[in-house]
């Protein structure tokens, strides 16, 4: 016997978030609950407004019609849409115990606010330092002089730097030149720093600096190959799809020689969770890009450890359907 149930969440975001010039107040999105016999699963679909080539609607809506024809006894393909695709596949991988249990909840901190504060965090590290800076917001040299103060500060720093194809080549070359090319070696990867892959590319060979595809990752033309300048692919399950196309990603990645990194797209706590566990599981050896949670107010239905965010749980959500 099957059964599910669908519910919608909005949850209260810190104020400062702003997602390519929009500011999100709330993030909203779908946790779903399948059921046979005495087995249950969860799952997450959260499309990230600007990010998402689908709507929250377009979303539940799909979600809705898949859970129904399961319910029913069929077991449909994955959907096309990529935040239902994936909320679904761990639901269902949760549901089978395929998903593992255990969950690699290390994150490479985000970079923001007062400098002094963040050079004792980062200081406090503890193993590998591991630390994200997003670039592209501001002007591209005061981006440049902020990596080359963290790097010179602290000299075992690696940094992870997210550009969203924000820069002209100019700006770019520009980011570049106010960074010592003798600490360029210590940034692990710039995702997507130009407009176009062509010139991230020759950015990437004319100034040392590694780069990863991102947004790249997602469309139709992209083939995972090892490239002259690439370090890394960065993964963002919600906005690529089912769990195995995202396993498919990872082991194409290591064929390649690059690294894998699975990242958040500011999912709920549940979400994030089983990214860790995603994360353990696939990229075992590589720390993932989770560090969201403390952008939003509150917690849903599962904890993140060590947070001190309330808990929500099924009963302060909006039940949308129920079999």
């Amino acid at each position: 016997m099957r059964s599910a149930t669908l519910y919608r969440y909005s949850v209260p975001m810190d104020a400062g978030v702003v997602l390519r010039n929009q500011r999100l107040k709330t993030r909203e999105g779908l946790l779903l609950q399948v059921q046979q016999g005495e087995r249950r699963g969860w799952g997450e679909i959260a499309p990230l407004p600007g990010f998402s080539q689908e709507t929250l609607a377009q979303a539940e809506q799909a979600a809705l019609a898949w859970l129904q024809r399961w319910q029913a006894g069929e077991n449909p393909a994955d959907s096309s849409l990529p935040s239902v695709a994936f909320g679904l596949s761990c639901a269902l991988a949760e549901l089978e115990q395929r998903l593992p249990q255990q969950a690699d909840y290390r994150k490479a901190p985000l970079c923001t606010g007062d400098p002094d504060a963040l050079f004792e965090a980062l200081a406090a590290l503890p193993g590998e330092k591991v630390a994200k800076v997003k670039v592209g917001l501001y002007e591209a040299v005061r981006d440049g002089m902020i990596v080359n103060v963290l790097l010179e500060a602290l000299p075992d720093l690696r940094l992870r730097l997210d550009a969203n194809r924000s820069w002209t080549r100019a700006k770019a070359d520009g980011f570049a030149k106010y960074v010592n090319p003798a600490l360029r070696e210590r940034i692990a990867f710039l995702e997507e720093p130009c407009q176009t892959r062509d010139e991230s590319r020759d950015f990437a060979l004319a100034t040392g600096i590694a780069i990863a595809w991102d947004e790249s990752v997602r469309e139709a033309d992209f083939v995972v190959q090892a490239e002259p300048g690439v370090a890394a692919i960065v993964i963002k399950p919600m906005l690529t799809g089912s769990l195995e196309r995202c396993r498919t990603l990872v082991e194409q990645a290591h064929a390649a020689g690059l690294t894998a990194v699975i990242g958040s797209s500011i999912e709920s706590s549940l979400g994030l969770t089983q990214l860790a566990r995603i994360a353990r599981w696939l990229t075992p050896d590589t720390l993932p890009g989770l560090d969201t949670l403390a952008l939003m107010q509150a917690q849903l239905v599962r904890r993140w450890p060590e947070s001190a965010l309330p808990l929500w749980d099924v009963h302060q959500l909006e039940r949308l359907w129920c079999s």
